[in-house]
């Protein structure tokens, strides 16, 4: 788990240059939790007074005691935050009581550095599941992380929380609310355990727009729907799947917002979601031993939620992602995918195609198919599905990867 891996071929070249975001400070030091020195493992992140928060998360029953915190703690603020705790290195899933001891711990000592109530402090943690907290580590080592702060920590904030990534991933986008410019940055870790249902997956997004917690927590969870909730590496959900946005309010002009279905928060809405799309096929990215990216675009479904599943049904095929790592232009794989998946389909009118080169049309081969082209698109780094099921008119683009031996190395020695 703490070994360095080769970066993926699928990375870009390079971290961006994140904006800052007015109100909002980075910090990160090294505790303990889990790794040898040389790596930080800590983060925190704390706001200007007044910012409030939005959160999106596992539905898994096995839940980290810091998704109960989290909840419990935004609820008990108002859906406030003054500060933000992530941990690498150990998940605090898996840990009962003691894991929620631990939680309303770390939340008090950090509330106490700042002189705030436990409630606006934020935790999160991945990592190895069912190993006791080190809480004393990293209490301790809250001083040091609140030291380093700045406004601009955003790369190192983004390695920091790396557990299996094998690069960060980092976004930021300008939106405009009342024709006035305010920031969107963020980042994510996640490359297994992948298969949000709201994978050990963690995003934090941050702006200084100034929006209530109930319209933040509306526009956040639209937006996880169609970016988060659409990609695949392994159809595992972790027990930690966190999804945050911050909105601290500070150097803005704009005129207060109280709906979420305001026309002036059309652009915000384009470019949350665009940042989020942006994260989220980044992870997809660096799925564990990935070396190809897919999209696949599912048509003529009943309504998007069924697009949604049969999208995930392909994207988590061993046999559609091993044929995939094998350029192998296998379309009866897609065919057995859908099938299996439960939504309506007309197996009559199912068509396929890979690169746009269509290979099924209504049910069957088409005749005199080249499987040429189709398996030089296959060779490539990204691969495009496009699947019509017959039924209906609504869609949805689901984003996966190959399934190699990669995968099978990283995750046979996760605890070594």
């Amino acid at each position: 788990m703490a070994k360095d891996l080769a970066p993926s071929p699928l990375a870009p070249a390079r971290f961006p240059n994140l904006l800052p975001v007015a109100g909002v400070q980075l910090g990160a030091t090294y505790a303990g939790i889990r790794y040898k020195p040389g790596r930080n493992d800590t983060l925190v992140a704390t706001f200007a007074e007044g910012t409030t928060v939005a959160g999106v998360y596992t539905k898994s029953l096995t839940a980290s005691p810091a998704i109960h915190w989290c909840r419990e703690a935004t609820a008990a603020s108002g859906g406030q935050a003054r500060a933000l705790i992530v941990v690498a290195g150990n998940s605090i899933a898996g840990t009962g009581a003691a894991g929620a001891a631990a939680c309303q711990a770390i939340a008090e000592a950090m509330a106490g550095e700042l002189g705030v109530p436990a409630a606006m402090v934020q935790f999160a943690a991945t990592g190895v599941i069912g190993e006791p907290f080190p809480t004393d580590r990293l209490t301790a080592a809250l001083p040091a992380a609140l030291a380093t702060r700045g406004t601009t920590g955003y790369e190192a904030a983004a390695r920091t929380i790396m557990t299996t990534d094998t690069f960060p991933k980092g976004t930021s986008q300008v939106a405009r609310i009342d024709g006035h410019d305010v920031v969107i940055s963020g980042f994510v870790k996640g490359s297994g355990m992948i298969m949000p249902n709201m994978a050990t997956m963690l995003g934090y997004l941050f702006t200084n727009a100034a929006l209530p917690h109930d319209v933040l927590q509306t526009l956040l969870s639209a937006a996880v729907e169609r970016t988060f909730n659409c990609i695949t590496v392994d159809g595992d959900t972790s027990t930690s799947d966190t999804i945050q946005l911050f909105a601290t309010g500070q150097n803005v002009k704009h005129a207060a917002v109280t709906d979420a279905a305001d026309p002036r928060l059309d652009d915000f809405k384009a470019k949350l979601e665009a940042a989020c799309l942006e994260l989220a096929t980044l992870v997809v990215k660096d799925g564990e031993g990935a070396q190809k990216f897919a999209t696949i675009n599912v048509t003529g479904a009943l309504s998007f939620e069924d697009a949604r599943t049969l999208g995930l049904a392909i994207g988590n095929s061993p046999l559609v992602k091993t044929a995939l790592a094998g350029a192998d232009a296998n379309w009866g794989r897609i065919v057995m995918a859908v099938g299996k998946a439960g939504p309506r389909i007309d197996p009559d009118r199912l068509s396929v195609a890979f690169g746009g080169t269509v290979i099924c049309r209504d049910g069957m081969r088409v005749d005199g198919y080249d499987e040429a082209p189709v398996a030089a698109h296959l060779a490539g780094r990204d691969v495009v599905i496009d699947v019509d099921v017959g039924v209906g008119r609504s869609s949805a683009t689901v984003y996966t990867c190959d399934l190699t031996h990669g995968y099978i190395s990283i995750n046979g020695d996760y605890r070594s």
